[in-house]
């Protein structure tokens, strides 16, 4: 009875070994992303850092192009506010005298455009420039020595090079009309070495704006 029952329990182990051979352990393999879905995920962010970057230099753009509009159209309303009008003889329709363009002067007998007064013409070209629909008038001046008839021809030139001055900064001609008063309307009513000096000018008026 023994030696069946010893017989029995080796048969059951033997099966137990067998059931076990039978079943290998199963290898956990743990899973790694591929590297298509690696190289996806880089390009996804690469994609999103460069519309991050679009879109700030879209804002930056945006606040630049703001700023310069507001600055347009202050200098508009700073110019619209410099606007005084003015009927003149010999000028058909109204006229308008601006501060912000200023006039020039000229020594005794002269029509060259002195180093001093370039500055003053270069300020008055840009004005013009930020103002393309405005068109302008040169009055050509003189002090009361001479007689009327060269006073005439010398303001004529003093207006002329004065025009030529401008439209060598970019102010196209088209834009710029002459006329010369000679000794008929001073500045300074004076009968001195001072007020000639101011007499002697060419002085700007605004024809269309």
């Amino acid at each position: 009875m023994k030696r069946k029952s010893y017989v029995v329990s080796i048969i059951f182990i033997l099966c137990i070994g067998l059931i076990l051979m039978g079943c290998p352990k199963k290898t956990v393999v743990k899973d790694e992303p591929s590297a298509k879905a690696e190289a996806a995920k880089i390009e996804a962010e690469r994609i999103a850092k460069e519309k991050e970057k679009e879109a700030k230099e879209k804002e930056v753009k945006e606040r630049e192009a703001a700023r310069l509009k507001e600055k347009e159209e202050q200098a508009k309303r700073e110019f619209e506010r410099s606007l005084v009008a003015k009927r003149t003889p010999g000028i058909e329709g109204e006229v308008f005298e601006s501060g912000l363009l200023k006039p020039i002067f000229f020594d005794f007998d002269k029509y060259d455009i002195r180093p001093a007064d370039t500055e003053i013409l270069k300020g008055n070209s840009a004005l013009l420039k930020k103002f393309p629909n405005v068109k302008i008038q040169i009055e050509g001046h003189c002090d009361e020595r001479g007689t009327n008839e060269y006073n005439l021809a010398l303001g004529e030139r003093r207006a002329n090079s004065t025009k030529k001055y401008l439209t060598s900064l970019g102010i196209t001609a088209d834009r710029v009309s002459t006329i010369s008063y000679g000794e008929e309307k001073p500045f300074d009513p004076g009968h001195n070495e001072e007020a000639w000096a101011k007499n002697r000018r060419s002085h700007f008026l605004i024809t269309a704006k």
